[in-house]
């Protein structure tokens, strides 16, 4: 079987190519060479009078009418032209008159005309039609068939000698215009030799208007006339890729009738004996030949047959077919190959090539070893990571590259431990990591990938090794990252959550307390919206670190989030009680933070819970401790305050009135109530102050005192606050509307201050309202101006600059009310009730007043004193020089309709009885 099997491969291609038909696009491809080589001119029998480009540009779009191929044929005829063939349809009717001069020229010209019939497909895949010429122009013509059949790779190679259209076998036009017998014969190939470019071309437009040199041209010629302009669309694809126009592929195919050039194909007896005989030169010389000389043999064959074809075929109408007979060569030249190569050896250089463009690209480092150890194979990538170069460690044992016991702390290492465990592990590799040494003597971590294999000079080892110290590194920071606070470097809430685990673990082991203390920084809002969030940045920082040396190693201190921070402590190791170490803490903040070129005051509250009375895990700890905090910054801001159970419920109980309110904003439930201010010289109304009171659906009127400080410190604030304003401003309208310009004072909340322009929601409520602005009066309390004092200096200018009255409410009360009067712009001040109430009695409180009525009057400021509930305390105001009060003596906080009844109706009355 060995024997014969170059030549079993031999006949499997010759099957493989015959049932594919491979041999006849191999055979096509030769024939189409050999033209390329031969080249032939036309004789010049035939012209082709062509409707090209300027002769559509010259007489117009085509069709042309009848009559001008009339006038043409008259022309050709006087010039003497032989045969005259149209390769035009002239299958249907046209202008009458034109059919009838053309007519009329057929008859002149003697018959000697040529017009085309051919067979058209219907669109719909139908019958095919066959296009004739008109009756009368057939019976004055001869008939000739002009279809040509496309192959299949788009090329026109053969030609017909005639095709039967209907009962009739018609010639072809080439045949026709040569002048021989129609017969049955197969179709020929044209020779493609003859140059297209030789044959004559004259101009359709240069015929008809009698140009002499195209007259001459066509004198004792065969004349072809048809299209060759490219937008009619006559053209056919020829090999060696050319293209040529209808009439012109009409030319060649009658050139070559006439060149006696009807190609034909040889038998395929010569083919099948020119296999046979390489075949039993191949069988014969296969052992007896060297390998070169049957190449030789081979190669020498194949030209001498193909050269031998193309010169029958230059001189006789022959194409010999050697397409398998090339297949038979390569094919054995193939099996030469084959038998000849060494595939193993080569395929082994393969692998060893490839093994080494892969290793010497590898970014990581790659070192292979032989049996003993000692280093073979070094990559770039190795050099990058140890700073050897090849020539340095090659040959060298691997250990080199391995950090000595004791230097770092680093561990010893042997290769044989790790190729051991990849012979036993499956797949063959193991991963190991051990301490590197540079060849600066640098020692840092190696992640080794280890293998061996069984090699040609005995059993090898190789490995993949990485630098993975920017990999530890970043490790180290993930974990860093994922257990602290990335701005401030303290413990996040994870560790925190886990050091109190591990605190109450231990507490509960000695029967010891654990406290937390969550801490918020009051007014750390404004520092973000004044300054900006850098510097914020910067506070939580100085805080972190403050933090950090007040507690030193006795506690845990945490960021949990935005100002927000914690501290864990076991109780038994700080030394003093919860209390006093909260206190501690909190009197640390009573110096200055220093954050680069500024100073900033910051003040701390705190929650506590402590473990196990205020929670017995670390979640209920927290969350009491936030609650603690919560409550703290309720009531005590600056201070601590210990978690208790009070506490839940009342914040409870908060969280249910803050729900409870929301509804009443939604369901209108809200009403303002308006008190009296007169002028206590003779008690005649000047003004009222607007009141909210809140009318629940089942407790009827809830106390201001008990869900205004809810709805101040929540987010209903700036709602509640805007409808008052709005409510009071109409109340007001309505009022001057009716003859009644009563001055209405509103108390303004923290957060129409803080949220927006309060400036602008004034003007708006002015313009909207169209109230006098001086009949509306702001009252703003100390702890409003506590907050960003430029900014609301600047926007009390601009109310004033309205025509608003601004005063100063509770007055007396806060530690800095004198440096207000001379800070901001005020029209009056409120002395609060608690002066007014005891003045009578209490000398200290009548010096209070007095003091400030003077103060205000020297200021010309308007004084309003609260709480006057008798005669005798009005008239001892009157005798300071106060001006105007309110108070239950005047009239107690009533609903608008209860208001006007009570003093406009009085009033009336009074001017009545005038």
């Amino acid at each position: 079987m060995k024997r014969y099997r170059p030549h079993i491969l031999v006949v499997i291609a010759l099957a493989l190519v015959l049932s594919t038909g491979w041999h006849g696009a191999l055979r096509n491809v030769l024939t189409d060479l050999r033209f390329a080589w031969q080249s032939r001119s036309a004789t010049g029998s035939v012209v082709v009078v062509a409707i090209d480009a300027p002769s559509i540009d010259q007489i117009g779009v085509w069709p042309w009418p009848r009559s001008l191929h009339a006038d043409l044929l008259h022309r050709l005829e006087a010039a003497g032209a032989q045969d005259i063939a149209f390769d035009i349809d002239f299958s249907t009717p046209s202008d009458p008159a034109s059919d009838e001069a053309f007519l009329t020229a057929l008859r002149t010209v003697g018959g000697s005309t040529i017009l085309p019939s051919f067979k058209q497909p219907t669109p719909n895949g139908g019958a095919v039609h066959i296009n004739r010429p008109l009756k009368s122009f057939s019976n004055q013509s001869w008939p000739a068939v002009v279809n040509v059949a496309v192959e299949s790779d788009g090329l026109v190679r053969r030609y017909p000698v005639g095709e039967k259209l209907g009962d009739a076998q018609i010639p072809s036009m080439a045949v026709v215009l040569a002048g021989q017998n129609v017969d049955r014969r197969p179709p020929f190939l044209i020779d493609f030799s003859i140059r297209a470019g030789s044959i004559p071309i004259v101009s359709y437009v240069d015929v008809l208007r009698g140009d002499a040199a195209a007259l001459d041209k066509v004198r004792d010629k065969k004349v072809i006339v048809g299209a060759t302009a490219l937008e009619l669309g006559d053209r056919f694809s020829v090999p060696n890729g050319h293209i040529v126009a209808g009439p012109v592929l009409q030319a060649l195919a009658a050139e070559s009738v006439l060149q006696n050039r009807m190609l034909r194909w040889t038998s395929d007896a010569g083919m099948i004996v020119g296999l046979a005989a390489i075949c039993l030169l191949m069988m014969y010389s296969w052992r007896r030949v060297a390998p070169g000389a049957r190449v030789a043999i081979l190669v020498a064959a194949g030209a001498g047959i193909e050269l031998t074809a193309a010169l029958v075929q230059e001189r006789w109408p022959l194409v010999i077919d050697t397409s398998l007979f090339h297949i038979a060569i390569v094919a054995y030249l193939t099996a030469i190959a084959l038998d000849e190569i060494d595939f193993r050896s080569l395929l082994g250089r393969i692998a060893e090539s490839r093994f080494h463009r892969i290793a010497m690209s590898l970014g990581d480092g790659l070192v292979c070893t032989d049996e003993h150890h000692r280093i073979t194979v070094w990559n770039p990538g190795a050099s990058a990571i140890f700073g050897y170069m090849p020539t340095e460690i090659i040959g060298r044992p691997f250990e080199a590259l391995c950090a000595i016991p004791g230097e770092a702390g680093a561990k010893a290492f042997a290769i044989r431990d790790a190729a051991r465990q990849a012979l036993l592990v499956p797949g063959g590799a193991v991963v190991v990591e051990f301490e590197g040494r540079r060849k600066n003597g640098e020692t840092f971590p190696v992640e080794a990938s280890f293998s061996g294999w069984q090699g040609a000079d005995g059993f090898q080892y190789g490995a993949i090794l990485r630098d993975i110290s920017v990999r530890k590194r970043e490790a180290e920071r993930v974990r860093y990252l994922a257990e602290h606070d990335a701005l401030t470097g303290l413990a996040n809430r994870n560790t925190l959550h886990a050091g109190l685990v591990s605190l109450m673990a231990a507490a509960e082991r000695r029967s010891s307390e654990v406290a937390l203390l969550v801490l918020g920084l009051d007014g750390f809002q404004q520092i973000n919206d004044m300054l900006g969030h850098a510097a914020g940045d910067l506070v939580l920082q100085a805080v972190a670190e403050r933090l950090r040396t007040e507690v030193g190693s006795k506690a845990l201190v945490a960021r949990l989030s935005g100002d927000e921070f914690a501290i864990a402590l076991d109780c038994a190791a700080v030394g003093e009680p919860v209390a006093a170490f909260a206190e501690r803490i909190a009197r640390a903040f009573d110096a200055p933070l220093a954050t680069g070129a500024r100073q900033h005051r910051v003040r701390i509250s705190m929650g506590v819970a402590v473990y196990p009375d205020s929670g017995q895990n670390a979640d209920d700890l927290l969350s009491n401790g936030h609650l603690a905090l919560t409550k703290a910054k309720l009531t005590r801001r600056g201070g601590h305050v210990i978690f208790e159970s009070a506490i839940r419920q009342e914040l409870e109980s908060r969280l249910t009135l803050e729900s409870e309110l929301a509804l009443a904003a939604d369901r209108g439930e809200f009403e303002l109530f308006y008190q009296p201010q007169v002028r206590l010289i003779d008690g005649c109304l000047v003004g009222a102050e607007a009141l909210i009171r809140w009318r629940h659906p089942v407790r009827g009127y809830v106390s201001p005192g008990e869900f205004m400080p809810v709805v101040n410190t929540s987010a209903l604030s700036e709602r509640i606050a805007s409808w008052v304003m709005e409510t009071a401003g109409r109340q007001a309208r309505a009022w001057e509307l009716t003859g009644n310009a009563v001055r209405v004072a509103i108390n303004l909340s923290p957060s129409q201050l803080h949220s927006g322009d309060l400036a602008h929601s004034v003007a708006e409520l002015l313009r909207t309202t169209g109230l006098t602005p001086s009949l509306l009066e702001i009252e703003v309390t100390e702890d409003i101006l506590l907050h960003d004092e430029v900014r609301v200096l600047d926007m009390f200018k601009r109310i004033q600059q309205l025509g608003v009255r601004i005063l100063f409410d509770d007055f007396g009360t806060g530690y800095a009310s004198l440096s207000y009067l001379k800070k901001f712009p005020l029209d009056g001040l409120k002395i609060d009730r608690s002066f007014v109430t005891d003045l009578l009695a209490d000398s200290d409180d009548a010096a209070i007043v007095g003091s400030t009525i003077g103060l205000s009057k020297q200021l010309g400021l308007t004084v309003v004193a609260e709480g006057i509930e008798n005669r005798a305390t009005a008239d001892f105001l009157v005798s300071m020089g106060c001006e105007e009060g309110q108070g239950y003596f005047f009239g107690r906080p009533m609903p608008s309709e209860a208001f006007e009844k009570t003093f406009f109706a009085a009033e009336l009355e009074a001017v009545t009885a005038a």
